[in-house]
């Protein structure tokens, strides 16, 4: 047997041409990488004798994770749930006025901001304006301008345990001790009202609504020209207005400007009569100090016209 065969035999490696060893060749092979300038030089070098290059950190975060922490962040997906404090929503259920939770939510109209009922109808007594943002609710009827928000309600006695109950209790302590009868909840049942019979409706029915008892002033907007130089100005479509009697003639003037879009600059005289109105008087005094003369059919007739303001 040839000593070639011999050496293959005992498993010992074979010889390179040059008389060494394959790991002599492995070496000389990474001495030639590293000059050549390999990036993975250095980590190829842990394996020259003959171990596995250790894997790179992407190589180890990449790899499968235990089955112990798979089964952990499992269980905790699907038996935790989401929780936060009750203060974080404050903000949202709680009436800035008397800082307590909503009673009987009302929303303003004009700027989606909600109060207690019995808070914002106090604040309007003396203000026409949102405690919040100091938007103007209405010039003469702030009352006009809000809604109750049931859903609100609904959510906030929903969040705050035993809160529908205690308020009941205390409305009803409040009527008891003062004689007077407990008011019923508001709407019908949903019996009473499947039982009802259906009625029909005239045409006449219909097209007809309701004036309000606090829009008790008639008003003829009668206009009687502007001063040369002052154009640019719509036609008042519409000169009949019913309104408040504790509207003043500044409202009507900003009924007219925003009508008419005027200039800014441009004034609006008001007359009643022969008398030239000043802009706060209201309405109901003017109706009242006029007298009938001042009335045509009914209505309270106002001349306006547009004249230049005066120069200093």
């Amino acid at each position: 047997m040839e000593a070639k065969d011999e050496q293959i035999l005992r498993g010992d490696p074979p010889e390179s041409p040059s008389g060494v060893t394959g790991k002599d060749t492995a070496g000389e092979a990474m001495d030639l990488e590293a000059e050549a300038g390999d990036p993975e030089a250095e980590e190829v070098e842990a394996g020259v004798e003959g171990f596995p290059r250790p894997c790179t950190s992407w190589e180890r975060r990449a790899g499968p994770s235990s089955s112990e922490e798979s089964q952990a962040f499992g269980s905790n997906d699907e038996t935790d749930e989401h929780s936060f404090p009750l203060a974080e929503l404050f903000p949202y259920i709680c009436c800035t006025i008397c800082k307590g939770f909503f009673i009987e939510a009302t929303t303003i109209t004009e700027c989606l901001h909600t109060f207690c009922k019995s808070c914002i109808v106090k604040h309007f007594f003396y203000s026409n304006r949102c405690p919040n943002c100091n938007v103007v609710v209405h010039q003469t009827q702030p009352l006009y301008n809000i809604r109750l928000d049931r859903q609100l309600q609904d959510i906030v006695f929903k969040m705050i345990p035993h809160l529908e109950e205690r308020e009941r209790e205390r409305m009803q302590s409040f009527y008891k001790e003062r004689g007077l009868e407990v008011p019923k909840p508001v709407g019908p049942s949903p019996v009473a009202s499947a039982k009802a019979p259906k009625q029909k409706k005239s045409p006449l029915a219909q097209s007809g609504f309701t004036i309000p008892s606090e829009l008790d002033v008639s008003l003829v907007l009668e206009f009687v020209g502007a001063e040369e130089g002052i154009d640019n100005y719509k036609p008042l479509e519409r000169k009949y207005v019913r309104v408040s009697g504790e509207a003043t003639i500044h409202h009507v003037e900003l009924f007219i400007r925003r009508k008419m879009e005027l200039n800014p600059a441009c004034q609006v005289d008001v007359v009643c009569g022969d008398h030239l109105l000043d802009r706060y008087q209201s309405l109901r005094e003017v109706q009242n100090v006029m007298g009938e003369g001042a009335l045509q059919d009914g209505l309270l007739v106002l001349h306006f016209g547009l004249v230049q303001p005066p120069r200093r």
